[in-house]
């Protein structure tokens, strides 16, 4: 039995989510992902300015009258969300956690996917694969995803996100819009994601929390590392070592901006500090502007 207060947190998502996509995704969604390609809808008469290379010179023989191909796009897609669920995930220092977040950003991309009836799946992982919902369509199935990602209690703690994508490889094949949604505190995956890059259409959702760059004057402060649940002290009234970190921090950051452009990985960078509407805009915007 699925606890009410699950039941009435995908209820709050759905509206929020279904207000976002009407108002805003459903129409750039459809002009990115347009499709697999065009097939083959019908036949009519050939007006002057019409393409010459469309053509049908079968029927154009039969009927001693030109005819051209009339192609409309193969629509349907499948879109892979996966989604980070290890423990760094319970981390924020502002109104919601990274985790929250992260599943926002899902129903809002699986319910575009649905609104231009594609399927959607979902890949829950934390060094292992968590729980794997095969695509489908409807609305009743993404709001089985958006409930799976509110009530799944992971079980392990650190992140292999070379595994989640080992695992999309095996299950997915044909070519799918990949949306992988993780704060990327990981490494030695960028091979795999390079390969996943190359054969599906994959785009990185990165979902980090302010105080991850820059630490607050706190004083001395007890840091625990939900990931090897280990603890350890820092002093934090140091201006001299926070100026460090941030520095650190900002070379991290660049470094995993230019190894994403090196392999042309597709990166959306989202704070939870900052409302994810306007960097979704932005990707999408300019990703119409590219094809």
């Amino acid at each position: 039995m699925i606890p009410t207060e699950i039941i009435e947190k995908v209820r709050r998502i759905e509206i929020k989510t279904r207000g976002l996509v009407n108002d805003l995704f459903g129409g750039e969604y459809h002009s990115v992902f347009k499709g697999r390609g065009m097939s083959f809808s019908e036949v009519r008469e050939y007006f002057p300015g019409d393409d010459i290379r469309l053509i049908d010179w079968n029927v154009t023989a039969r009927s001693n009258l030109p005819h051209i191909k009339i192609l409309e796009e193969e629509r349907e897609l499948t879109v892979y969300l996966i989604v980070d669920i290890s423990k760094s995930g319970d981390f924020g220092t502002l109104d919601k956690y990274k985790n929250e977040i992260a599943t926002e950003i899902a129903a809002v991309l699986g319910f575009s996917a649905i609104k231009n009836n594609d399927k959607v799946g979902l890949i829950m992982f934390t060094d292992e694969i968590e729980k794997y919902v095969p695509p489908k369509k409807g609305k009743s199935h993404v709001l089985r995803v958006v409930r799976e990602l509110l009530y799944h209690k992971s079980e392990g703690q650190k992140t292999s996100i070379h595994n989640a994508i080992d695992f999309l490889l095996k299950v997915a094949k044909r070519k799918s819009v990949v949306f992988l949604i993780s704060d990327y505190i990981d490494d030695d995956y960028w091979k795999s994601l390079k390969i996943a890059n190359q054969k599906h259409d994959l785009i990185g959702i990165k979902v980090s929390d302010i105080a991850e760059s820059l630490i607050p004057n706190f004083g001395l402060l007890k840091i625990h590392d939900p990931e090897s649940n280990k603890e350890f002290w820092i002093d934090t009234s140091s201006e001299y070592d926070r100026l460090n970190f941030s520095k650190d921090q900002k070379e991290a950051s660049g470094n995993f901006k230019k190894q994403c452009d090196k392999i042309n990985f597709d990166l959306i960078q989202i704070n939870t500090n900052e409302d994810y509407v306007d960097p979704l805009m932005s990707f999408f915007k300019g990703r119409e502007k590219r094809t």
